[in-house]
């Protein structure tokens, strides 16, 4: 079993700058990616980026270059920096670890945080 604990999230003015953490606990062994979704209201949830033991990572296209998703080993901890956020931004953020269980591929998710970006 994997934990995740999510904090940063909050009110943010368009063009600023917030910081999600994520911290795993548990199983952490058996991660081999970490990644943040995100559900907006009235939306499906959908992905945001994800990255990977091995470093690297990847972005949706509508937050390519605005996001940067990175972490800490030591701390167990992924980030998600969003830079420049707009309107549409505004969803709750859900943190997600995807572990290898011998053939099987398991899914843990975060309690969710909310980000408001408004003026």
């Amino acid at each position: 079993q994997v934990q995740l604990v999510e904090s940063g999230g909050g009110l943010v003015q368009p063009g600023g700058s917030l910081t999600l953490s994520c911290t795993a606990s548990g199983s952490i062994f058996s991660i081999y990616a970490m990644g943040w979704y995100r559900q907006a209201p009235g939306k499906q949830r959908e992905w945001v980026a994800t990255i990977t033991t091995g470093g690297s990572t990847n972005y949706a296209d509508s937050v390519k270059g605005r996001f940067t998703i990175s972490r800490d080993n030591a701390k167990n901890t992924v980030y998600l920096q969003m830079n420049s956020p707009k309107l549409e931004d505004t969803a709750v953020f859900y943190c997600n670890a995807k572990a290898q269980a011998g053939a099987t591929t398991m899914d843990y998710w975060g309690q969710g945080t909310q980000v408001t970006v408004s003026s």
